[in-house]
């Protein structure tokens, strides 16, 4: 099967014609580079397209590995040398990287503080471009012009090289990228003068954690748009003249050209996750005859597409920015798996099949993905407000895993479980999905998976998370373990996890109940209560407990990864998003709000968690920490406890303080980004919009902030549209004042998911001092 360029016109044609003002604004506002310090190895991948497979980009240290599983690796701003583009990008996934080179040859990248030990490549960021779709720079040390972008499935190369009778391309395919961890197996071979194909399989360090003897499969088949003048082959120690494959570890082939001033050759890799026969077709399908230029014009006016979903305008270029690079991480994290005639990776090794629908077209993609830990406070607020598809996806995903492994996974590398966190809220995604209407799954097997994975423990793989659930159901909260560890009697961080269990019980007790479960629903909803086990009356706090009962002792209310995971017993004391209002009770009303308002005014002098630390982890002993998953929903609780005026107040400070436009400052400075969290985060407050409780509620609401912006234009997934307009908007102006919903007063800081999702226009008066009594009379419903 081969579809040629014509194939594509009609497709190319139909982007080109797309509203060219507004789109063009739209990539303007977007740059890559902000947050690329310390940034995760998912993170930097400019050359690709919305939720793509193909996701190129420059790696500075990408050969260093990572040894942890998790630590920022791949290209940061503070490296000024570039070892290869690399072509998978994925959380736990990397590998196939190509480097354009000349003079000697050198068969290893070299390190990063010694110019000259390997093939790298020192470079200056004003030769670089990065773009939505498109990256380019130039290579200092060859004087070669290094370009990229992508389809969905594959990735394109140009290479502008100099007059040399000594260039060359190196295709390292069998060497540790980011986080792909240790390299089982590998291979490329050059098929004719111009074709050439292989793989790697990688054993990455959170596959052997949580799904010990899986594997990732990465494939690829390659067209050169020139033949070379000589083909070598690497291997891990050495370098072969004419020979035009290689196997194993360090596997790799050099491809010698003799070049003329400013000649250009292109490189088109499709790219697989289940064999060289399917990246073939894939490439062949999606891009034969496409030319680069071509490519690029037409990723880029995909971006321009998805991202016209959202219009937002206002004076200050700053906040688009923000607000555009956020929206763009968003779409970009969490690609498809799926290759173009429907096939996708199984755990077992085997290939899985999507099912068609009644058009003929696949009904959904398979995705690879980060844990879902923390998504539903952006993420899926995201993608159900305009995204819908994706959340099917993700959906599908899961219970394509749940329907091979009787659990669901949530971090997922090639069906691998890659959880990341030990727990998870994946049941609690797919019952905020069917709230959200979204529906279009075998919904008796989403309630049979969803129970599953708040109540069972029998035979409980350790990649689907909960190892204590046997002691959360059992006791209704999870008992403290010294041990750094998690099993049937508990776990070391017990608080955190009790306080999990409980959202998410509620979350599949809402579903339970909408499904005419009253049984289950009876037992989840008592669940639901267990943070209440755990909370000091003394102290008011949430304190882990022992077997016994009794509260443990030595406790530090600020002490990290004791009793919590990535956080403290201040910030978790807040994490009862059932039911803000049986939180406020126990802590008291003017107590609540007095002491949360004060975490916020101690928390902005750090810049609201890490301060200038670069650190994924730097905030997880402060009072509060934005860059990091537990936290996200707390400045939102005040319009629960009657004091909306500081939810718009302290949303918009963190819009405005947290989130930067640099590459050290872009998301706070520990840049723990999770393929599109945080930048989802803001884009959904700094247009006034959230939901505490994770769309879970039987009937969603979104609660309402301080939108930055002057107005908000939202395609809504249904195709209606919902604009969001605020008057006397500015800097000092965060505070609403009065509320207009389709012309009607609206006096409360909240409204129906339902309702919104209707379309219609929010017009929000602001003002620069506090208005007390409006949204004061009732709060958001709290239990439902």
């Amino acid at each position: 099967m081969k579809i040629g360029y014509k194939s594509a016109l009609p497709l190319i044609i139909l982007l080109f014609l797309m509203p060219a003002a507004f789109a063009q604004d739209v990539l303007k506002y977007v740059n890559p580079n902000i947050g690329t310090a310390h940034s995760r190895w998912f993170f930097y991948t400019p050359a690709a397209v919305p939720y793509g497979m193909a996701k190129l980009a420059p790696s500075t240290n990408g050969s260093y590995g990572n040894n942890q599983g998790w630590e920022a690796v791949g290209y940061d701003t503070r490296h000024n040398s570039i070892e290869g583009f690399v072509h998978f990008h994925e959380w736990q996934v990397g590998g196939i990287s190509f480097m354009p080179t000349a003079g000697t040859l050198k068969t290893v990248p070299g390190e990063l503080e010694k110019p000259g030990s390997g093939y790298r490549s020192a470079f200056d960021r004003k030769n670089e471009v990065a773009q939505p779709g498109y990256y380019s720079v130039l290579l200092d040390d060859f004087n070669i012009k290094a370009e990229l972008t992508a389809t969905k499935r594959v990735g394109f190369h140009r290479y502008t090289f100099p007059k040399s009778n000594t260039s060359r391309i190196i295709l390292s395919v069998g060497n540790v990228q980011g986080e792909s961890g240790p390299i089982t197996d590998a291979s490329v071979e050059m098929i004719d003068d111009t074709h050439f194909q292989g793989f790697v399989i990688t054993y990455p360090k959170y596959v052997k954690t949580y799904d010990e003897g899986g594997k990732v499969a990465m494939y690829f088949f390659g067209e050169l748009g020139k033949k070379p003048a000589e083909v070598g082959a690497l291997s891990k120690t050495d370098a072969i003249a004419n020979q035009k494959s290689s196997q194993g570890i360090g596997a790799g082939l050099f491809l010698n050209y003799t070049t003329q001033q400013n000649e250009q050759i292109e490189i088109k890799v499709g790219l697989s996750y289940t064999s060289i026969q399917n990246a073939k077709l894939n490439l062949q399908t999606e891009a034969a005859n496409l030319t680069f230029a071509q490519a690029k014009a037409a990723a880029q006016n995909e971006w321009r597409s998805e991202m016209a979903k959202l219009k937002v305008s206002g004076k200050n270029e700053a906040d688009k920015t923000k607000f555009y690079t956020g929206l763009y991480h968003a779409l970009l994290g969490r690609g498809i798996a799926s290759d173009v005639n429907g096939n996708f990776p199984r755990h077992d090794g085997t290939i899985g099949q999507l099912p068609k629908d009644a058009k003929g077209k696949f009904s959904y993609n398979f995705m690879n993905t980060d844990a879902i830990w923390g998504g539903f406070w952006n993420l899926t607020q995201l993608w159900a407000l305009s995204y819908p598809s994706h959340y099917s996806d993700f959906v599908h995903t899961q219970l394509e895993i749940y329907k091979e492994r009787g659990w669901f996974g949530d971090g997922i590398a090639n069906s691998n479980f890659v959880s990341g966190v030990g727990t998870n809220f994946v049941g609690l995604a797919i019952a905020g999905a069917y709230q959200a209407n979204i529906r279009d799954y075998d919904l008796d097997l989403a309630y049979k998976a969803v129970l599953g994975n708040e109540l069972n423990y029998k035979n409980r793989l350790v990649g689907s998370g909960k190892m204590d659930t046997k002691s959360f159901v059992s006791r209704g909260f999870v008992p403290f373990l010294d041990a750094d560890k998690t099993d049937s009697t508990g776990a070391h961080f017990s608080g955190s996890h009790t306080l999990e269990y409980s959202f998410s019980a509620f979350a599949a007790a809402q579903l339970a109940k909408k499904m005419g479960k009253t049984a289950d629903y009876n037992k989840l909803i008592n669940l639901s209560n267990g943070w209440k086990l755990i909370f000091d009356q003394d102290l008011k706090l949430v304190h882990p407990k022992d077997e016994n009962g009794n509260f443990i002792d030595k406790f530090d209310p600020l002490e990290a990864w004791r009793g919590f995971q990535e956080g403290n017993a201040t910030q978790y004391t807040f994490y009862v998003p059932q039911n803000p209002e049986g939180l406020i009770q126990a802590i008291g009303r003017k107590t609540f709000t007095e002491r949360l308002n004060g975490i916020f005014q101690t928390s902005q002098k750090n810049a609201f968690g890490g301060g200038k630390t670069i650190d994924a982890f730097a905030g997880i002993q402060s009072l509060y920490n934005h860059g990091n998953q537990p936290n996200l929903h707390i400045s939102w609780l005040f319009n629960y406890s009657a004091a909306p005026w500081l939810t718009q107040k302290w949303t918009r400070a963190i819009c405005d303080e947290f989130y930067g436009i640099e590459s050290i400052h872009g998301y706070g400075y520990g840049q723990d980004e999770d393929q599109g969290q945080l930048g989802s985060w803001y884009v959904m407050a700094s247009m006034g919009l959230f939901d505490v409780k994770g769309l879970t509620d039987a009937r969603p609401t979104i609660q309402i902030g301080s939108p930055v912006f002057d107005k908000s234009e939202i395609q809504l997934g249904n195709g209606k549209r919902l604009v969001i307009e605020t008057k006397n908007n500015s800097k000092e102006n965060v505070y609403v004042q009065s509320a207009l919903w389709n012309g009607k007063a609206l006096n409360n800081a909240w409204l129906y998911r339902d309702v919104l999702m209707n379309g219609g226009t929010l017009v929000l008066t602001m003002g620069s001092k506090p208005n007390q009594t409006w949204g004061v009379k009732l709060p958001p419903p709290s239990v439902q």
